[in-house]
């Protein structure tokens, strides 16, 4: 058996502190959205960080702070490294079609953990443009007057709200599915904490 990196210790720790900063930011955003919702339904409050409207503000702008630093280490490494483009280039639209349907059926292979799928490959870029738009727009919703610019590229505050609240139910969305799949093809997790996995070839 060959022990191989397929996780370098930058990716571990920023993977990790994303994990934190986004369950932060998601859990008091539904806090601030239940003080104004925009639908006609609530997020369960049991479910919400913060407790009131100041303690949920309070938090989610420490959890944007956590995730802006930490994203900026993440993207810096991936570009300077290289890391980004080898991991989630090239993706085609076949090739993502194709393992999609490869994965609802039960036949995506996940032999050698070291490459990502097409399918892989197109969620995580998803999720990168998403956590991108999330910040964004919450950056018009905090400041609408500072960031008219911003704002108005979005369709103005409501716009942003919006735009805001659909990139965070992109990323919920996307989370999920990354978690059931982590539960489906579990000798994927420890990877994450030892970045190695064994190759039997």
């Amino acid at each position: 058996m060959q022990s191989v990196l397929i996780h370098p210790l930058v990716v571990r720790v920023t993977h990790w502190i994303n994990v934190l900063a986004v369950l932060i930011m998601i859990t008091s955003g539904w806090s601030i959205y239940n003080a104004s919702p925009l639908f006609p339904f609530e997020i369960p409050s049991q479910i919400t960080l913060g407790g009131w409207l100041a303690g949920a503000l309070q938090w989610h702008f420490a959890g944007m702070w956590l995730f802006a630093l930490n994203g900026l280490v993440y993207l810096a490494y991936g570009i300077a490294s290289g890391h980004l483009r080898r991991k989630l280039l090239p993706i085609t639209p076949r090739a993502v079609l194709h393992d999609i349907r490869e994965a609802l059926r039960g036949h995506l292979a996940h032999d050698d953990l070291s490459v990502y799928n097409a399918a892989q490959r197109a969620a995580y870029v998803a999720l990168i443009i998403a956590l991108v738009v999330m910040v964004a727009s919450g950056l018009a919703i905090w400041k609408p007057v500072q960031l008219y610019w911003l704002a108005s590229l979005m369709g103005d505050y409501e716009g942003a709200r919006l735009l805001h609240f659909f990139a965070m139910a992109a990323v919920f969305f996307i989370v999920l599915v990354h978690v059931t799949m982590v539960v489906l093809v579990p000798r994927t997790f420890p990877t994450m904490f030892t970045g190695r996995f064994r190759r039997t070839s």
